[in-house]
Order: C-alpha cells, then structure tokens, then sequence
C-alpha cells in the first residue's frame, strides 16, 4: 500500500507531502494505481519546482517508492493551487480504487 501524508499548519499552510510504499494493485509495471500517484505527485512537485519556484527540499528513494518534500518557507497562490489539485487527483485515487492500496492522510503541525 502507498500511504501519503499531507502535512500542515494550524492555519491550513502546506508544509510536507511524504509519500511511501508501493500500492500492490498489480504488479510492477502493470500497477495503475501505483502510476496515476506517481504522476500526481511527481508532476505537482516538478510543476511547484519549474512554475513557482516554491521553497521546498526533496529526496526520493525509488526502491522503497518514497518521496518527501518540505517546503521551507511561504507558498504562493500558484503553488497552493498545484497541491490542492494533487489532492483532488489522490481524493479520485482513493476513491476509484479504494483504500486497501492508497491511504490518504492529512495532519496538522
């Protein structure tokens, strides 16, 4: 299963997304959930890094299927706008393919 974690502020500002694990819906190569979050989430953070510019660290490790990005100061419009849709896109993962293979997670700092 993949698990996302959404991080935020107490005020709804967006601090982490960390993702871990592979889905298991089929297997490597074939997994669509595992593809539809791997886009989601690798286009938001390239379109954050080319599009916005936004403040944030990132590291990756392929093999264990993790990616965690910190932002590491204030967001703009524009990046707000990007995480909220990849958001809406996860809320549509879960919600197609349910929960057994995406677990979806929001938590306030």
């Amino acid at each position: 299963m993949t698990t996302i974690t959404i991080i935020k502020s107490k005020n709804g500002e967006y601090k982490r997304v960390a993702c871990a694990g592979h889905a298991g819906y089929a297997r490597k190569g074939k997994d669509v959930v595992c593809s539809a979050v791997s886009i989601l989430v690798i286009n938001t953070i390239n379109s954050l890094d080319l599009l916005t510019s936004a403040p944030m660290a990132v590291s990756c490790d392929e093999e264990k299927g993790a990616i965690d990005c910190e932002f590491t100061g204030p967001l703009s419009q524009g990046s707000i706008l990007l995480l909220d849709s990849m958001v809406i896109g996860l809320e549509g993962v879960v919600s197609e393919y349910g929960d057994k293979y995406l677990k979806l997670k929001f938590k306030e700092v």
